[in-house]
């Protein structure tokens, strides 16, 4: 979990709007408490607050191509970032590990005809310098978050989360998932398109219960690429318990290399967080106990849990109960 935080299409005096960036972007730290980095020109400012979690020592963003004329802010994972890495025509200078650079060399390739490609969960803005043109981009889902907005004079402003354009944009809006802005076009359009959207596509078609569990294995563990420590929420319900028992399963051997070297952190850490005595906790550790997981649990009281909804709504920048 990092965040973005960048102001295009810029139609007012950029000096000012440097610092602008900085501002709005330190209300999303809390996202990326490891590095802030900024690019900015006359035309495009990107800040980023970043979470390591790949290359931890290289990553460091906003990425630049090796002629610093291309610029790219990225939250989010890219699964297949080494397949996609040979899979490049021509070779490309990569300076860093991150599993994200390899959006820069796709982009100098395929131009924007790479984004159905990627397989992970995203959200990114990339500013080339050379053709004063930018994209802005999320996963074909949206499992990261992004929204945009435009200021008085009509700066384009998007970011990772609303707190960072309520205070300067006079109205916001969610970037659609699934969906690329390009400068060039001027909106978002998409570029994931499935058959199953539509039901009448797939009405009566087959359906095997294992091809279903083989992807939701490959899901799992391709979601374990990590040069960090990592940790599974149990709830002791059937759905974190099938990730839980699944990531067990792909925990001791390392993803990065396909399973070839042992893991750096091979035993799985599981958490859970409730009332003393809930039964979702008693069920947590059942399936931790059963699964062979280091768990660990955390009680809080009711009193504590409505101190905290404050909180809560602020971060997560929604009212669904369900959610919170």
């Amino acid at each position: 979990m990092c965040s973005i935080l960048a102001i295009l299409d810029v139609k007012s005096d950029p000096a000012p709007l440097r610092a602008r960036a900085l501002r709005l972007s330190k209300l999303q730290r809390h996202r990326g408490p490891d590095w802030s980095g900024v690019y900015a020109c006359d035309q495009a400012i990107l800040a980023h607050e970043r979470l390591a979690i790949v290359d931890v020592v290289h990553g460091a963003q906003p990425l630049l191509n090796p002629e610093a004329t291309h610029a790219l802010a990225v939250n989010g994972e890219i699964y297949n970032h080494r397949e996609l890495r040979a899979s490049l025509a021509s070779p490309y200078p990569f300076r860093t590990e991150s599993d994200c650079e390899v959006i820069l060399a796709l982009y100098r390739e395929k131009d924007t005809a790479f984004l159905d490609e990627l397989n992970g969960i995203f959200a990114f803005v990339l500013y080339d310098a050379e053709r004063d043109r930018y994209l802005v981009a999320r996963d074909h889902m949206g499992i990261i978050p992004l929204y945009m907005g435009h200021d008085e004079h009509g700066n384009l402003h998007v970011s990772s989360e609303m707190k960072a354009l309520v205070p300067v944009c006079r109205s916001v809006r969610e970037f659609p998932p699934g969906h690329v802005l390009d400068s060039h076009d001027g909106e978002p359009r998409p570029y994931y398109h499935r058959a199953w959207r539509d039901y009448e596509a797939v009405r009566g078609g087959p359906s095997d219960p294992q091809v279903v569990r083989g992807a939701l294995e490959a899901a799992v563990r391709r979601q374990l690429m990590s040069d960090v420590p990592y940790g599974v929420l149990l709830s002791g319900g059937l759905d974190s318990s099938i990730i839980a028992a699944t990531a067990k399963r792909f925990a001791a051997r390392r993803v990065e290399d396909e399973g070839r070297s042992e893991a750096w952190w091979p035993q799985l850490h599981t958490f859970a967080i409730g009332l003393e005595g809930a039964p979702d906790l008693r069920a947590a550790r059942e399936v931790a106990e059963h699964i062979g997981s280091v768990h660990h649990e955390f009680n809080f009281t009711v009193q504590e849990g409505i101190d905290a909804l404050s909180d809560v709504i602020y971060h997560l920048e929604t009212y669904d109960v369900t959610t919170i």
